[in-house]
């Protein structure tokens, strides 16, 4: 049900004045939301299938679980259903591919072969949209895949048919952020480990040190290209070790001058990644994030508005980040709507960046400073029922979305006219 514009706007104007007297301007906060672009993962879309034509059952360390009706089965499929996510998302946003997602035209291209020539069509698609691409190497649901092993693999023949991988997909990265005018972050994550205790934690850390270093070998322009490194805690199959690990990968990238991303769900599920960001910050000029929630494990589910979410955001706005995160989405629920998914986790994302753009940060640094940790405690718990859905509504009805759950019938008429009539 759609509210009247003219309530939209009176009770933003409450909410303005609410703010006002904390010091806090909510036009100032919107118009910098406005500025900030969420990267959303196709993945979501068609539970991580890909369309290449080698690509096998998913493994390798990932699940998906559910049967929601109407899978995108195509690439243009999956076109239209994004363009339906973010018609009903403000601000502008970002589309992450995963090298799967090549279009073979009926040819047989393997992994190590792949050029930009694959994804002219999504290039195409951005740009009639004018939204910038980001790029994943895609080193899962392969039969090279060997033993569970890749970059890490101590047969030669592997690592070498990855590392060319590896090599071509930042290519066609670079490829992008020419076409389309907008750089893109070109991603880097292995799914490598051992499912119970190893003898040897050394030997796979080297090779992948040495692989790595054949992959980042060519200088591109950061102009159109940057790259990162992804680490985990462990995954399905890799519960004791992954040579991937985040003490591994953080010396990479501080050594060899790489982004960090930092995945919500890739560490123990007590641990927070708000914390590691300013940490890392310290000592790389920008990193990336892999924004999910994780229940129990690393399960990917869509991201909802909760503490640690918050506690994200928070850091990135707080600590004057926002130019030196990149901030993207990765969970894939085939248990739901697949488009409300996307919908539900970027307008959260976005929700959660505003909350921390209209928060009296300066007020409460004010107090920490002082040692007055009592009125920062106050003033931080009393913030949270501040009209904060107003300025919200605002902003949607600013960017001609949906104000509300009003983009949930956007999505149950596209489910009856489209997604229903696919096999």
């Amino acid at each position: 049900m759609q509210i009247k514009p003219r309530s939209i706007e009176q009770a933003y104007k409450l909410a303005q004045d609410r703010y006002a007297r904390l010091g806090v301007d909510t036009d100032e906060a919107l118009n910098k939301l406005a500025r900030l672009s969420i990267s959303m993962h196709c993945w979501q879309g068609d539970d991580v299938g890909g369309f290449e034509n080698a690509a096998g059952a998913l493994g390798d360390g990932l699940a998906v679980t559910g049967n929601y009706p109407g899978k995108a089965r195509t690439a243009d499929q999956l076109r239209s259903d994004f363009a339906k996510a973010i018609s009903l998302i403000p601000g502008s946003h970002r589309f992450n591919l995963h090298a799967c997602y090549a279009e073979m035209e009926g040819k047989k291209v393997d992994r190590d072969a792949l050029t930009v020539e694959q994804f002219q069509h999504w290039i195409a698609w951005a740009k009639s949209l004018k939204i910038g691409l980001d790029f994943n190497q895609t080193y899962f649901s392969h039969s090279n895949v060997s033993g569970g092993f890749t970059l890490t693999s101590a047969d030669a023949g592997i690592r070498k048919f990855w590392i060319e991988h590896g090599i071509r997909c930042r290519e066609i990265g670079a490829e992008f952020g020419k076409a389309i005018g907008k750089t893109c972050l070109t991603n880097l994550w292995i799914p490598d480990g051992i499912k119970d205790t190893p003898a040897d934690r050394k030997g796979p850390r080297e090779r992948l040190a040495t692989s790595l270093d054949a992959i980042f070998k060519k200088k591109l322009d950061k102009k159109y290209n940057v790259d990162s490194v992804e680490p985990k805690l462990f995954g399905i199959g890799a519960e004791s070790y992954t040579a991937g690990s985040h003490e591994f990968y953080l010396g990479y990238a501080v050594s060899r001058g790489k982004l960090l991303t930092l995945d919500a769900g890739h560490y123990h599920p007590t641990e927070g990644i708000a914390d590691k960001i300013s940490s890392v910050l310290c000592f790389l000029p920008e990193i990336a994030l892999h924004v999910s929630r994780g229940v129990r494990w690393d399960s990917d589910h869509v991201v909802t508005l909760t503490d640690e979410l918050q506690a994200i955001a928070q850091e990135i706005v707080w600590g004057g980040y926002t130019d030196r995160v990149r901030i993207g989405l990765d969970y894939f629920d085939a248990s739901i709507n697949r488009i409300a998914a996307w919908v539900i986790g970027t307008r959260n994302m976005s929700k959660a960046l505003l909350l921390a753009l209209v928060a009296p940060i300066d007020e409460l640094k004010k107090a920490e400073l002082a040692g007055d940790y009592t009125s920062r405690l106050a003033l931080m718990e009393d913030t949270k029922v501040l009209p904060f859905g107003a300025v919200w509504d605002y902003f949607c009805h600013r960017m001609n979305v949906p104000v509300g759950v009003a983009w949930l019938d956007e999505v149950k008429r596209y489910e009856q006219e489209v997604l229903s009539r696919r096999g």
